[in-house]
């Protein structure tokens, strides 16, 4: 090997797709790409793989890199047909319109039959009720379907040279945990019983390699790639007793176990890991975007709802924002919308409904955190991250809603590290001990009646 070796991570995101070039015996990031990606729950494909290319570019080029993986957003449905064309526009995982082709799955197999064979139970974000809501809406595009991806999957194809003019199926690869969140795949591997049941009809799918597995790109290593949440708990290096709290788009939190859990009521989602071991994962639809459209309302920026957030008192004085602006997964209501509760004419202020929002933004998550705890996984440490985790006033207020530690690690690209980590795994042969370097560690000050306020509106909103 050269002096320096060099490898490349992936984040092929809903919002946008970001490269980074790291030094394989450091871990040492050596430059970096972007390129934004379309709004909209709804994509072509195609634009994704124009981001890759341009945010390549952007970074540098390939040239002087030996292995690359891919990461990227679950779920999202890519149809090809039997030419290796796209079909239609890609559903992406926070696009509800199949929240009625997961009920009717859930009736017809069984919470309880869907968690033990695959992990999961079906709701709107998954691949399978994507395919569901294909066949009942648009059954002409569904009987052309030959094979379908995931974003990861199908940019992956694409890097290695496959594509509508070279359509060879067999060259489709995934990883564990992408495959683990399309409600089609368990233990014993693809459940093509359920995905008949979804589609209508048999496909090809991806083939799943392991965490160290490869194939190549003519002299470039190419990784079998990951969700992006599981890449984004490889790049901290994140271990049993971590718990990971997201902040990005959606919100999610997740832990790493050695063992699978399976949640018959479906808040916990069993997936895989990409390193050999689990992440059960609750989601929300609803994270950072939630202070976007407080701050813009209240006309300040984020740093500034964070100044005006601290004025008010832990609970804001009763005040209770629950934040299911756009529905939610997590509780399961595709089309709840949000609410703000407990005002008075004393708490009618702007500091009042700043904290209210940071503090229901994380109560979200919080009550995710219960449920996975309620199936016996262990939680020592959380480890807060995304881009609202950046902001002072949200770590302060993360240590009064949580009752573990909270750290904040230094702000940097970790789904695209975790990729960057699996491409030198591959290439090496030993999964890379980078250091993560920590931001902020706030002392814990638990503050249980913020949970317990928003816990009370929450049931009410979901009742409503």
């Amino acid at each position: 090997m050269p002096a320096r070796t060099l490898v490349a991570g992936v984040d092929s995101s809903t919002q946008s797709c970001k490269v980074v070039i790291v030094d394989v015996a450091t871990g040492a990031t050596v430059r970096t790409g972007r390129a934004a990606h379309p709004e909209g729950t709804e994509v072509d494909p195609e634009a994704w793989w124009v981001a890759l290319q341009a945010a390549i570019t952007d970074a540098g080029g390939l040239a002087d890199v030996a292995a690359i993986s891919i990461a990227g957003q679950q779920h999202g449905m890519v149809a090809l047909d039997a030419q290796g064309a796209v079909i239609r526009p890609a559903l992406l995982w926070n696009d509800t319109r199949s929240a009625e082709a997961a009920a009717d799955l859930v009736t017809e197999v069984g919470a309880a039959e869907y968690a033990e064979r695959t992990g999961v139970v079906p709701v709107a974000s998954f691949t399978a009720t994507k395919l569901r809501w294909l066949r009942d809406a648009e059954p002409e595009n569904a009987a052309r379907v030959a094979a379908v991806a995931l974003p990861h999957d199908w940019l992956t194809w694409r890097l290695r040279g496959f594509g509508p003019s070279r359509p060879d199926f067999s060259e489709l690869i995934t990883d564990r945990s992408d495959a683990s969140g399309t409600a089609y795949w368990g233990d014993e591997g693809y459940d093509r019983d359920l995905l008949v049941r979804a589609l209508g009809h048999d496909v090809v799918l991806p083939r799943v390699l392991g965490p160290a597995e490869s194939v190549r790109a003519g002299e470039l290593v190419v990784g079998a790639g990951a969700g992006d949440n599981a890449a984004g708990a490889l790049g901290l290096d994140a271990a049993p007793g971590d718990v990971v709290v997201s902040l990005g788009t959606s919100g999610t939190v997740f832990a790493v176990t050695d063992a699978p859990v399976a949640d018959p009521t479906g808040t916990v989602a069993g997936f895989a890991d990409a390193a050999g071991g689990f992440l059960p994962l609750i989601a929300t639809l609803n994270a950072a975007r939630v202070l976007d459209a407080i701050a813009a309302l209240l006309g300040v920026t984020h740093d500034e709802l964070g100044d005006l957030a601290l004025e008010a008192p832990a609970g804001s004085g009763g005040v209770v924002l629950v934040p299911w602006f756009e529905g939610e997964r997590t509780p399961n209501l595709p089309d709840a919308r949000a609410s703000v509760s407990g005002l008075s004419l004393a708490t009618a202020t702007r500091p009042h409904l700043a904290r209210a929002a940071i503090e229901g933004m994380l109560c979200s998550l919080a009550l995710g955190l219960e449920a996975i705890r309620d199936l016996g996984v262990d939680a020592q440490r959380i480890r807060l991250i995304g881009g609202a985790a950046r902001n002072a006033a949200v770590a302060r207020i993360a240590a009064q809603v949580f009752d573990i530690p909270v750290t904040v690690p230094q702000p940097g690209e970790y789904v695209a590290m975790g990729a960057a980590r699996q491409a030198a795994w591959a290439l090496t042969g030993t999964r890379p001990a980078w250091d993560v370097e920590v931001e902020a560690s706030p002392a814990v000050d638990t503050r249980p009646e913020i949970l317990a306020g928003y816990r009370i509106a929450a049931e009410r909103a979901a009742s409503a």
